[in-house]
């Protein structure tokens, strides 16, 4: 399969990788992401630009957009809205609403293209060597997509054609929800540990966690990782990036007087922890770093902005 990928950072750039090592053709365009000229040593198509992009597919198209949500996305949608032909597969991997996720569906299909919204999951490493997805959206666009995506996935199970447009997005993002809950757990714990009257080896009580218990998982595997390259907490800020998703589904969630207080009180204190000096804040910035790269800062980063 020939396809092309808009927006060659954190996630796409390995997705592309990984593509390739299957061997799958890959034209890639991202003007913001130097790094990507480093992939076509390894056989990417680097394209000048979008028109240069759509140039180089052959049809049906099929192409992949890994860009933060939000405008950005809404204008590379826009751009290719008018590039694309009738018949070409247009899917965002991203963390899109899933509102607009069915307006976009409902946009392109009057100029005859199939959107998917496919929700991807599996941070860093899984982009590289097996994702999840979580697609929604035109079915027929999804039967030709679905062999790449079987590739590009951790196992056969990995890959879900879950329904009807926003619905892979909304999965999604319910998905980031439920993390959102597990991550604040185990950083509580962690905190927990720290503040008890033994002095406890904290990496190697996480490793042991997940071997046999109750527990064991990625998050308590990157917990113990994060620990290990991190013993010095007091070197960093509290200071957690937050892109805003999972307030998405509290709101959803609010206006159909669903309890969600485990989802509520993960977020709340993600935003509490910009101003707070607590292991646990540490330790989910820790967390978010080993599954998806977000920034762990230093905090005289954060002490500066005070």
């Amino acid at each position: 399969m020939r396809l092309g990928i808009v927006g060659l950072g954190r996630m796409g750039a390995r997705l592309a990788q990984a593509a390739i090592e299957h061997g799958h053709g890959v034209v890639g365009y991202d003007p913001g992401a130097s790094a990507a000229k480093a992939l076509v040593d390894e056989g990417l198509v680097l394209a000048a630009s979008l028109e240069d992009l759509i140039d180089k597919l052959p049809s049906p198209r099929i192409v992949l957009i890994y860009i933060p949500h939000g405008d950005p996305t809404e204008r590379m949608c826009e751009q290719l809205r008018a590039l694309a032909s009738a018949g070409d597969v247009v899917a965002d991997g991203g963390n899109s609403h899933w509102e607009d996720s069915r307006r976009r569906h409902r946009e392109f299909a009057r100029e005859g293209i199939r959107f998917l919204d496919i929700g991807t999951s599996g941070g860093l490493w899984g982009a590289r060597y097996g994702a999840c997805f979580m697609a929604g959206g035109d079915s027929e666009g999804y039967a030709l997509i679905e062999p790449l995506l079987l590739d590009l996935a951790f196992d056969e199970r990995a890959t879900l054609y879950v329904g009807p447009p926003g619905s892979g997005h909304f999965v999604k993002l319910i998905h980031n929800a439920i993390e959102f809950g597990m991550v604040q757990s185990i950083a509580e714990g962690a905190e927990l540990l720290m503040r008890s009257d033994f002095e406890v080896d904290l990496p190697a009580v996480f490793e042991n966690w997940n071997h046999g218990s109750v527990i064991r998982s990625w998050l308590v595997e990157l917990m113990s990782e994060g620990l290990r390259q991190n013993p010095d907490l007091s070197r960093l800020s509290t200071y957690v990036e937050d892109t805003g998703e999972v307030k998405w589904v509290l709101r959803w969630a609010l206006e159909r007087d669903i309890p969600s207080p485990v989802v509520s009180d993960s977020q709340q204190a993600l935003m509490s922890y910009r101003d707070l000096d607590a292991p646990a804040a540490k330790a989910v910035a820790l967390l978010r770093h080993g599954f998806g790269g977000h920034p762990v800062h230093e905090r005289t980063e954060q002490l500066a902005r005070s």
